[in-house]
């Protein structure tokens, strides 16, 4: 099975077409639905950065600015914020967004990635943040290196990281079933509901391991914060196993689980024949449509500090 994160990709920049598109299928309305559940995420890391007047916050890979945006918002004119991302365009989308709220003069847009943060120097930032940035990145423990040299004294970390580690094993424990019984006629169904999820997830332990988005767990998060120098280290696990969220069909093709994976219908067209996509739709339509269908969600959100001294 092939590690979706290895794949090429669509030509042009997978974070602002996943961020601006594919997140939410090109569909307006789903986009406000969308957003409204990444404002709690928002709320949640802001809650845990505990940002005052006169500090200066870190967002490293920005997006389109929720963290940094929000922040400024709840703190007023006193704060300064950094923004960074791989991106060209999400930056260029921040910015845009900064100077329509009349913040831009507040802002700081700086191109790189988090393991290298080389366009800021040491110990000038107050509080440093991420949401679904450390999952995407190869080498956590350089990423959490940076973000330590970067912060004061007594500085502090909020990050809001997907776990896609559970997606992985299910799509792996289903590879092993269809392997097993590769033409036994009652899984039929499972075959190309396994070809689906492999195509957005590792689906082998190999595969597991060497994949940045599968490779950790939350308690690996714990362990690299503390091995960067960080205490106080503080992690919790919110799973929640909810229903979809949507009924439309055409919403259901359209969109990906993360930047790195393709829709439900670029993997129908690519890697299904004509009577296999048939056959998937005619027993997968109407469940989603039913709205029955649920979804099960793991987010770890970490706070910690740089030592005083």
């Amino acid at each position: 099975m092939t590690d979706p994160s290895k794949e090429v990709k669509p030509s042009g920049d997978v974070w602002s077409q996943w961020l601006l598109g594919r997140r939410h299928g090109g569909d307006l309305q789903q986009q406000s639905v969308i957003l409204a559940a990444v404002e709690r995420y928002r709320d949640r890391v802001l809650d845990g950065a505990r940002l005052g007047p006169g500090m200066t916050l870190l967002d490293v890979g920005t997006g389109d600015g929720l963290i940094a945006l929000g922040a400024l918002a709840r703190i007023g004119p006193a704060l300064r914020v950094i923004l960074t991302d791989l991106s060209p365009p999400l930056l260029q989308r921040a910015e845009q967004l900064a100077r329509q709220r009349g913040v831009r003069g507040q802002c700081q847009f700086i191109p790189g990635s988090a393991e290298n943060l080389a366009g800021i120097a040491n110990a000038v930032v107050d509080v440093a943040t991420t949401r679904a940035v450390l999952a995407y990145v190869s080498d956590k423990r350089a990423a959490l290196r940076e973000l330590r040299r970067v912060l004061k004294p007594g500085g502090r970390i909020s990050l809001c990281e997907p776990v896609f580690q559970d997606d992985a094993f299910e799509t792996a424990a289903l590879t092993k079933l269809v392997e097993a019984q590769p033409a036994h006629p009652e899984i039929a169904f499972l075959r190309l509901l396994q070809r689906w999820k492999a195509a957005q997830f590792p689906a082998t332990e190999k595969a597991i391991s060497e994949s940045p988005i599968t490779n950790y767990s939350e308690r690996d998060l714990v362990r690299l914060a503390r091995e960067a120098g960080f205490v106080g280290i503080h992690l919790e696990l919110h799973i929640d196993h909810v229903p979809l969220g949507y009924t439309r069909w055409d919403f259901f093709l359209d969109t990906a689980p993360h930047p790195w994976a393709p829709t439900l219908r670029e993997v129908l067209t690519a890697r299904f024949a004509e009577p296999e996509r048939a056959y998937f739709e005619r027993v997968m339509r109407p469940r989603v449509e039913s709205g029955n269908m649920l979804t099960t969600e793991a987010i770890a959100y970490l706070t910690a500090e740089v030592p005083s001294v």
